[in-house]
Protein backbone atom coordinates (compact mmCIF):
# COMPACT_ATOMS: atom_id res chain seq x y z
CA UNK A 1 0.00 0.00 0.00
CA UNK A 2 2.79 2.45 0.92
CA UNK A 3 4.61 1.78 -2.35
CA UNK A 4 1.38 2.30 -4.29
CA UNK A 5 0.76 5.66 -2.60
CA UNK A 6 4.32 6.82 -3.29
CA UNK A 7 4.02 5.87 -6.98
CA UNK A 8 0.70 7.68 -7.27
CA UNK A 9 2.17 10.80 -5.67
CA UNK A 10 5.08 10.72 -8.11
CA UNK A 11 2.61 10.55 -11.01
CA UNK A 12 1.05 13.82 -9.84
CA UNK A 13 3.89 15.97 -11.19
CA UNK A 14 3.82 14.88 -14.86
CA UNK A 15 0.02 14.71 -14.81
CA UNK A 16 -0.31 18.29 -13.57
CA UNK A 17 2.28 19.40 -16.12
CA UNK A 18 0.20 17.93 -18.96
CA UNK A 19 -2.99 19.42 -17.50
CA UNK A 20 -1.40 22.86 -17.29
CA UNK A 21 -0.16 22.69 -20.90
CA UNK A 22 -3.52 21.60 -22.29
CA UNK A 23 -5.41 24.18 -20.20
CA UNK A 24 -3.09 27.05 -21.14
CA UNK A 25 -3.23 26.25 -24.85
CA UNK A 26 -7.01 25.74 -24.91
CA UNK A 27 -7.61 29.07 -23.17
CA UNK A 28 -5.55 30.73 -25.90
CA UNK A 29 -7.50 29.10 -28.75
CA UNK A 30 -10.33 31.69 -29.07
CA UNK A 31 -9.51 34.52 -31.41
CA UNK A 32 -8.00 37.55 -29.70
CA UNK A 33 -6.84 37.91 -26.10
CA UNK A 34 -7.57 39.89 -22.97
CA UNK A 35 -6.44 43.19 -24.49
CA UNK A 36 -8.84 42.75 -27.41
CA UNK A 37 -11.71 42.09 -24.98
CA UNK A 38 -10.67 45.06 -22.86
CA UNK A 39 -10.49 47.40 -25.82
CA UNK A 40 -13.89 46.23 -27.09
CA UNK A 41 -15.36 46.98 -23.69
CA UNK A 42 -13.82 50.47 -23.65
CA UNK A 43 -15.12 51.23 -27.14
CA UNK A 44 -18.57 50.02 -26.14
CA UNK A 45 -18.43 52.73 -23.46
CA UNK A 46 -17.38 55.30 -26.13
CA UNK A 47 -13.80 55.41 -24.87
CA UNK A 48 -11.25 55.47 -27.67
CA UNK A 49 -7.84 53.81 -27.30
CA UNK A 50 -4.99 54.74 -29.62
CA UNK A 51 -2.41 52.37 -31.07
CA UNK A 52 0.32 53.52 -28.66
CA UNK A 53 -1.83 52.68 -25.63
CA UNK A 54 -2.63 49.25 -27.13
CA UNK A 55 1.05 48.54 -27.74
CA UNK A 56 1.87 49.65 -24.20
CA UNK A 57 -0.74 47.30 -22.74
CA UNK A 58 0.49 44.36 -24.80
CA UNK A 59 4.05 45.00 -23.75
CA UNK A 60 3.00 45.35 -20.12
CA UNK A 61 1.28 41.96 -20.06
CA UNK A 62 3.72 40.24 -22.42
CA UNK A 63 0.94 39.25 -24.85
CA UNK A 64 3.16 39.74 -27.89
CA UNK A 65 5.41 36.89 -26.77
CA UNK A 66 4.85 33.49 -28.45
CA UNK A 67 2.50 31.17 -26.57
CA UNK A 68 5.21 28.65 -25.53
CA UNK A 69 7.30 31.45 -24.02
CA UNK A 70 4.31 32.78 -22.08
CA UNK A 71 3.59 29.27 -20.82
CA UNK A 72 7.19 28.71 -19.69
CA UNK A 73 7.22 32.07 -17.87
CA UNK A 74 3.94 31.23 -16.16
CA UNK A 75 5.03 27.73 -15.09
CA UNK A 76 8.36 29.07 -13.85
CA UNK A 77 6.40 31.30 -11.51
CA UNK A 78 3.96 28.53 -10.52
CA UNK A 79 6.86 26.34 -9.37
CA UNK A 80 7.88 29.20 -7.05
CA UNK A 81 4.31 29.74 -5.83
CA UNK A 82 3.60 32.71 -8.12
CA UNK A 83 0.57 32.09 -10.36
CA UNK A 84 0.98 35.38 -12.18
CA UNK A 85 -1.05 38.57 -12.32
CA UNK A 86 -4.74 38.72 -13.15
CA UNK A 87 -5.30 40.99 -16.15
CA UNK A 88 -8.84 41.91 -15.22
CA UNK A 89 -8.48 42.37 -11.45
CA UNK A 90 -4.89 43.66 -11.50
CA UNK A 91 -4.07 41.53 -8.47
CA UNK A 92 -1.88 38.48 -7.92
CA UNK A 93 -3.82 35.36 -8.89
CA UNK A 94 -3.00 33.53 -5.66
CA UNK A 95 -4.66 36.28 -3.61
CA UNK A 96 -7.84 36.09 -5.68
CA UNK A 97 -7.99 32.30 -5.45
CA UNK A 98 -7.26 31.87 -1.75
CA UNK A 99 -9.85 34.50 -0.82
CA UNK A 100 -12.61 32.35 -2.32
CA UNK A 101 -11.20 28.84 -2.17
CA UNK A 102 -11.76 28.46 1.58
CA UNK A 103 -15.47 29.31 1.30
CA UNK A 104 -15.78 27.06 -1.74
CA UNK A 105 -14.30 24.08 0.11
CA UNK A 106 -16.61 24.70 3.10
CA UNK A 107 -19.68 24.71 0.83
CA UNK A 108 -18.47 21.72 -1.19
CA UNK A 109 -17.59 19.62 1.87
CA UNK A 110 -20.91 20.43 3.55
CA UNK A 111 -22.74 19.49 0.37
CA UNK A 112 -20.94 16.13 0.14
CA UNK A 113 -21.77 15.32 3.78
CA UNK A 114 -25.41 16.34 3.26
CA UNK A 115 -25.61 14.20 0.12
CA UNK A 116 -24.20 11.10 1.83
CA UNK A 117 -26.15 11.52 5.07
CA UNK A 118 -29.45 11.70 3.17
CA UNK A 119 -28.74 9.35 0.26
CA UNK A 120 -27.23 6.46 2.23
CA UNK A 121 -30.17 5.60 4.55
CA UNK A 122 -32.79 6.28 1.86
CA UNK A 123 -30.95 4.05 -0.62
CA UNK A 124 -30.68 1.25 1.95
CA UNK A 125 -34.35 1.54 2.85
CA UNK A 126 -35.40 1.52 -0.82
CA UNK A 127 -33.46 -1.66 -1.46
CA UNK A 128 -34.55 -3.51 1.69
CA UNK A 129 -38.20 -2.44 1.28
CA UNK A 130 -38.30 -2.90 -2.49
CA UNK A 131 -41.65 -2.00 -4.13
CA UNK A 132 -43.02 -0.58 -0.87
CA UNK A 133 -44.71 2.83 -0.65
CA UNK A 134 -41.50 4.29 0.78
CA UNK A 135 -39.52 2.88 -2.14
CA UNK A 136 -41.93 4.45 -4.64
CA UNK A 137 -41.79 7.80 -2.84
CA UNK A 138 -37.96 7.75 -2.77
CA UNK A 139 -37.88 6.78 -6.46
CA UNK A 140 -40.26 9.60 -7.37
CA UNK A 141 -38.27 12.27 -5.54
CA UNK A 142 -35.05 10.78 -6.92
CA UNK A 143 -36.25 11.24 -10.49
CA UNK A 144 -37.49 14.76 -9.68
CA UNK A 145 -34.11 15.63 -8.19
CA UNK A 146 -32.32 14.37 -11.29
CA UNK A 147 -34.70 16.18 -13.64
CA UNK A 148 -34.67 19.68 -12.09
CA UNK A 149 -31.59 21.77 -12.98
CA UNK A 150 -29.76 23.11 -9.95
CA UNK A 151 -30.07 26.75 -10.98
CA UNK A 152 -33.86 26.37 -11.42
CA UNK A 153 -34.15 24.85 -7.96
CA UNK A 154 -32.15 27.81 -6.62
CA UNK A 155 -34.58 30.26 -8.20
CA UNK A 156 -37.57 28.35 -6.78
CA UNK A 157 -36.15 28.32 -3.24
CA UNK A 158 -35.25 32.01 -3.47
CA UNK A 159 -38.82 32.82 -4.56
CA UNK A 160 -40.37 30.73 -1.76
CA UNK A 161 -38.09 32.27 0.87
CA UNK A 162 -38.96 35.80 -0.26
CA UNK A 163 -42.68 35.25 -0.95
CA UNK A 164 -43.56 33.18 2.11
CA UNK A 165 -41.08 34.36 4.73
CA UNK A 166 -39.96 37.76 3.47
CA UNK A 167 -36.34 36.61 3.41
CA UNK A 168 -33.92 37.86 0.77
CA UNK A 169 -31.58 34.91 0.37
CA UNK A 170 -28.39 34.95 -1.61
CA UNK A 171 -24.73 35.13 -0.82
CA UNK A 172 -23.16 33.55 2.23
CA UNK A 173 -23.24 36.59 4.52
CA UNK A 174 -25.57 39.35 5.60
CA UNK A 175 -24.61 42.86 4.37
CA UNK A 176 -23.10 43.82 7.74
CA UNK A 177 -20.73 40.82 7.62
CA UNK A 178 -19.53 41.26 4.03
CA UNK A 179 -15.76 41.80 4.15
CA UNK A 180 -15.76 41.79 7.96
CA UNK A 181 -13.05 39.94 9.91
CA UNK A 182 -13.84 36.42 11.08
CA UNK A 183 -15.74 36.23 14.37
CA UNK A 184 -18.18 33.73 15.87
CA UNK A 185 -21.01 36.02 14.81
CA UNK A 186 -19.80 35.91 11.20
CA UNK A 187 -19.47 32.12 11.30
CA UNK A 188 -23.02 31.76 12.63
CA UNK A 189 -24.29 34.17 9.97
CA UNK A 190 -22.59 32.07 7.27
CA UNK A 191 -24.17 28.87 8.62
CA UNK A 192 -27.59 30.53 8.52
CA UNK A 193 -27.09 31.33 4.82
CA UNK A 194 -25.60 27.98 3.77
CA UNK A 195 -28.72 25.82 3.81
CA UNK A 196 -30.00 26.90 0.38
CA UNK A 197 -26.64 26.36 -1.45
CA UNK A 198 -26.25 22.97 0.23
CA UNK A 199 -29.75 21.82 -0.74
CA UNK A 200 -29.44 23.16 -4.28
CA UNK A 201 -26.00 21.68 -4.95
CA UNK A 202 -26.69 18.40 -3.18
CA UNK A 203 -30.09 17.52 -4.66
CA UNK A 204 -28.89 16.17 -8.02
CA UNK A 205 -26.03 14.16 -6.55
CA UNK A 206 -28.21 12.89 -3.71
CA UNK A 207 -30.87 11.64 -6.14
CA UNK A 208 -28.27 9.85 -8.25
CA UNK A 209 -26.57 8.21 -5.25
CA UNK A 210 -29.93 6.97 -3.94
CA UNK A 211 -30.51 5.14 -7.22
CA UNK A 212 -26.94 3.78 -7.25
CA UNK A 213 -27.13 2.60 -3.64
CA UNK A 214 -30.49 0.92 -4.23
CA UNK A 215 -29.31 -0.90 -7.36
CA UNK A 216 -26.02 -2.09 -5.83
CA UNK A 217 -27.60 -3.21 -2.58
CA UNK A 218 -30.34 -5.13 -4.40
CA UNK A 219 -27.63 -6.93 -6.33
CA UNK A 220 -25.76 -7.85 -3.13
CA UNK A 221 -28.88 -8.96 -1.25
CA UNK A 222 -29.50 -11.68 -3.82
CA UNK A 223 -26.06 -13.30 -3.38
CA UNK A 224 -25.48 -16.61 -1.56
CA UNK A 225 -23.36 -15.19 1.27
CA UNK A 226 -26.37 -13.19 2.48
CA UNK A 227 -28.52 -16.33 2.60
CA UNK A 228 -25.72 -18.14 4.45
CA UNK A 229 -25.42 -15.39 7.10
CA UNK A 230 -29.20 -15.30 7.47
CA UNK A 231 -29.32 -19.10 7.92
CA UNK A 232 -26.79 -18.83 10.77
CA UNK A 233 -29.29 -16.72 12.67
CA UNK A 234 -27.65 -13.31 12.34
CA UNK A 235 -30.13 -10.46 13.01
CA UNK A 236 -31.43 -9.00 9.74
CA UNK A 237 -30.34 -5.37 10.10
CA UNK A 238 -26.95 -6.33 11.51
CA UNK A 239 -26.46 -8.70 8.57
CA UNK A 240 -27.45 -6.02 6.04
CA UNK A 241 -25.22 -3.32 7.51
CA UNK A 242 -22.20 -5.57 8.10
CA UNK A 243 -21.93 -7.29 4.70
CA UNK A 244 -23.99 -6.17 1.66
CA UNK A 245 -24.07 -2.48 2.63
CA UNK A 246 -20.31 -2.46 3.07
CA UNK A 247 -19.82 -3.80 -0.45
CA UNK A 248 -22.53 -1.56 -1.91
CA UNK A 249 -20.73 1.50 -0.47
CA UNK A 250 -18.02 1.21 -3.11
CA UNK A 251 -19.73 3.66 -5.53
CA UNK A 252 -20.02 6.25 -2.73
CA UNK A 253 -16.30 6.07 -2.04
CA UNK A 254 -15.29 5.99 -5.70
CA UNK A 255 -17.15 9.25 -6.39
CA UNK A 256 -14.86 11.23 -4.08
CA UNK A 257 -12.42 11.61 -6.97
CA UNK A 258 -14.75 13.75 -9.03
CA UNK A 259 -17.40 15.09 -6.62
CA UNK A 260 -15.14 17.80 -5.15
CA UNK A 261 -13.89 19.30 -8.44
CA UNK A 262 -17.40 18.93 -9.91
CA UNK A 263 -18.91 20.90 -7.05
CA UNK A 264 -16.28 23.62 -7.42
CA UNK A 265 -16.41 23.94 -11.21
CA UNK A 266 -19.93 22.71 -11.93
CA UNK A 267 -21.67 25.09 -9.54
CA UNK A 268 -20.82 28.16 -11.59
CA UNK A 269 -24.40 28.97 -12.65
CA UNK A 270 -25.77 28.26 -9.17
CA UNK A 271 -23.08 30.47 -7.64
CA UNK A 272 -23.98 33.31 -10.01
CA UNK A 273 -27.73 32.91 -9.30
CA UNK A 274 -27.21 32.82 -5.53
CA UNK A 275 -24.42 35.46 -5.55
CA UNK A 276 -22.04 33.13 -3.73
CA UNK A 277 -18.50 34.46 -3.11
CA UNK A 278 -16.98 31.19 -4.33
CA UNK A 279 -14.57 30.31 -7.11
CA UNK A 280 -17.29 29.55 -9.70
CA UNK A 281 -18.19 33.13 -10.74
CA UNK A 282 -14.52 34.13 -10.73
CA UNK A 283 -13.67 31.23 -13.06
CA UNK A 284 -16.51 32.22 -15.39
CA UNK A 285 -15.30 35.83 -15.53
CA UNK A 286 -11.74 34.69 -16.21
CA UNK A 287 -12.85 32.50 -19.14
CA UNK A 288 -15.11 35.21 -20.60
CA UNK A 289 -12.40 37.88 -20.46
CA UNK A 290 -9.60 35.47 -21.48
CA UNK A 291 -7.75 36.21 -18.26
CA UNK A 292 -5.28 33.43 -19.00
CA UNK A 293 -3.30 33.26 -15.78
CA UNK A 294 -6.37 33.32 -13.54
CA UNK A 295 -8.25 30.72 -15.61
CA UNK A 296 -5.14 28.56 -15.97
CA UNK A 297 -4.58 28.59 -12.21
CA UNK A 298 -8.17 27.51 -11.60
CA UNK A 299 -7.96 24.63 -14.08
CA UNK A 300 -4.63 23.54 -12.60
CA UNK A 301 -6.24 23.59 -9.17
CA UNK A 302 -9.20 21.50 -10.37
CA UNK A 303 -6.78 18.99 -11.90
CA UNK A 304 -4.92 18.72 -8.60
CA UNK A 305 -8.18 18.22 -6.68
CA UNK A 306 -9.21 15.48 -9.10
CA UNK A 307 -5.91 13.63 -8.74
CA UNK A 308 -5.89 13.91 -4.94
CA UNK A 309 -9.56 12.92 -4.77
CA UNK A 310 -8.97 9.82 -6.90
CA UNK A 311 -6.02 8.81 -4.69
CA UNK A 312 -8.12 9.22 -1.53
CA UNK A 313 -10.99 7.22 -3.02
CA UNK A 314 -8.64 4.40 -4.09
CA UNK A 315 -7.11 4.18 -0.61
CA UNK A 316 -10.52 4.20 1.10
CA UNK A 317 -11.80 1.52 -1.29
CA UNK A 318 -8.90 -0.74 -0.33
CA UNK A 319 -9.63 -0.21 3.37
CA UNK A 320 -13.37 -0.74 2.93
CA UNK A 321 -13.36 -3.74 0.59
CA UNK A 322 -10.85 -6.52 1.36
CA UNK A 323 -11.25 -7.85 -2.20
CA UNK A 324 -9.40 -4.80 -3.54
CA UNK A 325 -5.62 -5.08 -3.40
CA UNK A 326 -3.05 -2.92 -5.16
CA UNK A 327 -0.22 -5.45 -5.16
Amino acid sequence: MVGYIIRRLLYVIPTLLVVSMVAFFIIDLPEGDYIDSYISQLRADDIEVNAQQIASLRDRYGLDDPLPIRYVKWMSGVVQGDFGQSFQHRQPVDQLIWERLGLTLVVATSTILFTWIVALPIGIYSAVKQYSIGDYVATFFGFVGLAIPNFLLALILMYIAFKEYGMVVGGLFSPEFEGAPWTWARVIDMLEHMWIPIIVLGTGGMAGLIRIMRANLLDELSKPYVDTARAKGMPEWRLILKYPVRVALNPFISTIGFILPTLISGAVIVSVVLSLPTTGPLLLQALQSQDMYLAGAFILLLGMLTIIGMLISDILLALLDPRIRFQ
